[in-house]
């Protein structure tokens, strides 16, 4: 795959960015994009390697080796195939993945690993930009109608593909536009909105209904959506979020990171009814937590003109490179610092909010914390323990919780009889992803919880299969590893 002797003669090379101070007066996309003969190199790179360990890492199962091959030849239209047959959104995954196939990137054992993600991406606009992605409409239909509700990408790829089998689909979203967190979770400079929308085009010209400003649960109760429809595939998303139950909680400036980014998004959409704004403008910031959330809140808060922003982190600060006791091909918990991050925050690490301090109109004002040290026993989970006379208080007017989430909203869930796991997701088996109730099945952070935009494409696909397959009793819609059989 690639050139013979690529890895051995070329350096990895990726995307570079706009200057700082250049891009946080915007919220546009500041990669600059690689020159052409850069992307075919870095396709060079990718060795002939027996097995190829990324499709493990890949959770879509990518034909990686297959793409970056016809990269390096300049087959471009060959390349958009390839990817396309296992991926049907890699303008997005190629922005907005961590990538965890270059972790498990043979070359990447004791070399820098195959840039894929950049690769990915420009396979993806070249396509659009030769107009090689086009709607391709199924030439007959079934007669039966699915629902799927919810229009992140586990819903967006499940709809695709229950399309491309024939199927009449319906994509029900409560919010204004469909797109899920892609649309109101990722800031713009991480995904421009026109990238949705360009895909969106193509799937309602395939025929796929989209009917925005509908909660199912709420709008429709979701038995009557059972009337009406012959198979119901819930993509909802784990959108329950983990609060910090400390005192001062309450005030006004501790504000939850969705209600934060969300508001932004349509701000820069041009919503003007935006109800109380939630502003980082001339204020001293805390992000508590520090994952992709938390680093988004980062990059939105310097965008807005934030003062200070400070980041906090409970778990101690990863080393750059892969700690011993996570081997090559698994993903490795390592220190990640995001193009958000180099904007100027200060990281804190082994750090513990214990209160927030308000004013006496219930402002924040300001918050206490504490370090923390993580004790491991043998035998027993790792306890969480505060370092006597740490205590510290900081200045803060915006304190953002990026906590993650614990599970999802279970109205659904309770009209329909569904049953639900330890952790608020859907009950639903990987081999079929159905329900308890016949006809009703589940797929992405719904079923699995929170997790990565890859394995919520992933797990739409795989929905699709097995909802056809029971539809028709049998399918032709690809399973992981298969690829893309012929459309009817």
């Amino acid at each position: 795959m690639g050139k013979i002797t690529g890895f051995l003669e070329i350096d990895r090379k990726v995307e570079s960015y706009a200057p700082v101070e250049e891009r946080i007066k915007n919220y546009r996309e500041f990669t600059l994009p690689m020159e052409e003969k850069d992307v075919k190199d870095q396709g060079a790179r990718c060795m002939d390697c027996g097995i190829p360990f990324c499709h493990s890492g890949c959770p879509l199962g990518n034909l990686i080796p297959d793409f970056n091959d016809a990269v390096y030849r300049g087959k471009w239209e060959k390349a958009s195939e390839i990817l396309h047959s296992t991926n049907n959104f890699p303008e997005f995954t190629g922005r907005l993945c961590p990538a965890p196939c270059e972790e498990a990137c043979v070359l990447g054992i004791n070399e820098d690993p195959v840039t894929i993600e950049n690769i990915e991406k420009n396979i993806a606009e070249t396509a659009f930009k030769k107009g090689w992605i086009t709607a391709k409409p199924p030439l007959e239909r079934t007669g039966k109608k699915v629902a799927v509700v919810g229009s992140g990408p586990a819903g967006l790829a499940a709809a695709q593909q229950l399309n491309r089998a024939g199927h009449q689909v319906t994509v029900f979203e409560r919010d204004e536009k469909p797109g899920g967190l892609l649309r109101y979770g990722i800031p713009d400079f991480k995904m421009e909105k026109h990238v949705i929308d360009r895909r969106l085009e193509l799937l309602k010209e395939e025929g796929i209904e989209f009917k925005c400003g509908v909660h199912v649960g709420k709008d429709i109760k979701a038995d009557a959506l059972k009337n009406d429809f012959d198979a119901i595939v819930l993509t909802g998303g784990a959108t329950v979020r983990r609060k910090l139950p400390i005192e001062g909680a309450d005030l006004k400036g501790v504000v939850q990171a969705m209600d934060f980014l969300g508001q932004n998004n349509r701000r820069v959409d041009g919503i003007k009814d935006l109800g109380e704004e939630i502003l980082a403008t001339d204020k001293d910031v805390v992000v508590i937590g520090g994952g992709d959330t938390g680093s988004d809140c980062i990059g939105t808060s310097f965008r807005q003109g934030a003062k200070s922003v400070s980041n906090f982190e409970i778990m101690p600060m990863g080393t750059p490179d892969r700690p011993k006791d996570q081997p090559w091909p698994f993903w490795p918990m390592r220190l990640r610092t995001s193009s958000s991050h180099k904007e100027g925050a200060e990281r804190f690490f082994s750090i513990s909010t214990k209160k927030f301090i308000g004013d006496e109109k219930g402002n924040l004002k300001g918050l206490i914390t504490s370090e923390v040290e993580w004790v491991t026993v043998p035998g027993q989970r790792p306890q969480l323990k505060e370092v006597e006379g740490t205590e510290k208080e900081w200045k803060c007017e915006l304190a953002l919780l990026a906590l993650g989430f614990t599970g999802s909203e279970n109205t659904i869930a309770e009209q329909l009889g569904l049953e639900m796991d330890n952790r608020t997701n859907i009950k639903a088996s990987e081999l079929n992803y159905k329900t308890n109730v016949p006809g009703i099945f589940v797929a992405g952070d719904q079923r699995r919880g929170q997790s990565l935009i890859v394995w919520a494409i992933s797990e739409g696909r795989q929905a699709a299969h097995h909802i056809d397959k029971y539809l028709m009793g049998e399918s032709a819609l690809p399973l992981k590893g298969e690829g893309d059989l012929p459309r009817v």
